[in-house]
């Protein structure tokens, strides 16, 4: 996705507005452009995301868009983000970029274009994370008052098993299987079935086997399962005994045996506190 900077306003409009602040006019006009980029962003991840078809119509589409905007809006201006990139670059093309008192010409640091490229990968990746917490919400809530377990947490075990929607499980024709949380199917499921190659750890080494997943029609249907299965065992009578603890519902998970990897409440319990980050900074 290109945005080019010259399309939405020119320079020399940009020159006219900033003779009385040129430093102001360049950080509200980068403001500006990185709304617009993020306002994109959110369109694309939103038409990536498969609808539920149940609640949709013109009025929810509408409160979506608005939600959409909002979340752009929160996610630009901050420190080290798109904005400061633009502002640079838009400072160069006026001439206001700050210069060395010496007459020798300063060289143009290497590591220049890896910086623009991190903001852009930093903001880019931000808003993945905000989409999917905001498309797995309702489910997440109505999960919630069936298990007592905060929605937080469980839509930061479902942002951890699928890296944030990047590595879903697929079924054979590659269609999403809409297993959130990795639960797989045993000998008294009667659903649909994924078969997929993962990483077990068998005495704490990492070993690569094809395993056999739940499969459903929808994200939705995966958060009712898990709130079944937390429920319906008792392995994780701990975890919803969790109250408000994050770290005592990842260490419960991995007690239960809920996942093979050694450090699984570690890992889960940092995107349990990234989730709770970007869910106050989206207000």
């Amino acid at each position: 996705m290109a945005v080019a900077i010259g399309s939405a306003l020119s320079t020399d409009a940009l020159r006219s507005r900033a003779a009385a602040d040129p430093k102001a006019s360049i950080k509200d006009a980068a403001k500006q452009f990185e709304a617009l980029f993020m306002q994109e962003v959110m369109k694309s991840m939103r038409q990536a995301t498969m609808a539920s078809g149940m609640l949709d119509n013109a009025g929810t589409q509408l409160g979506t868009e608005m939600l959409d905007t909002q979340f752009a809006s929160q996610m630009t201006g901050l420190r080290g983000g798109l904005s400061d990139a633009i502002a640079r670059q838009l400072e160069r093309q006026m001439g206001t970029a700050a210069t060395p008192a010496a007459t020798t010409p300063r060289p143009v640091s290497a590591a220049a274009p890896a910086r623009v490229a991190s903001d852009f990968s930093q903001t880019n990746g931000k808003a993945r994370q905000l989409a999917f917490l905001q498309a797995n919400q309702p489910a997440a809530l109505a999960a919630e008052a069936d298990t007592g377990i905060p929605a937080a947490f469980m839509l930061a075990q479902a942002a951890h098993e699928t890296g944030w929607g990047q590595r879903e499980i697929r079924l054979a024709d590659g269609n999403s299987a809409n297993n959130l949380f990795g639960i797989k199917a045993g000998p008294g499921w009667t659903g649909a079935v994924a078969e997929v190659t993962t990483t077990e750890y068998v005495n704490g080494q990492a070993q690569k086997s094809t395993q056999r997943f739940r499969a459903y029609a929808s994200a939705a249907d995966s958060f009712r399962d898990y709130a079944k299965l937390m429920k319906s065992s008792s392995r994780y009578s701990q975890v919803l005994a969790s109250g408000g603890s994050a770290e005592r519902f990842a260490q419960g998970l991995q007690a239960a045996g809920y996942a093979t990897d050694p450090a699984y409440a570690d890992k889960l319990g940092r995107v349990i506190n990234t989730t709770l980050r970007l869910q106050r900074v989206a207000g």
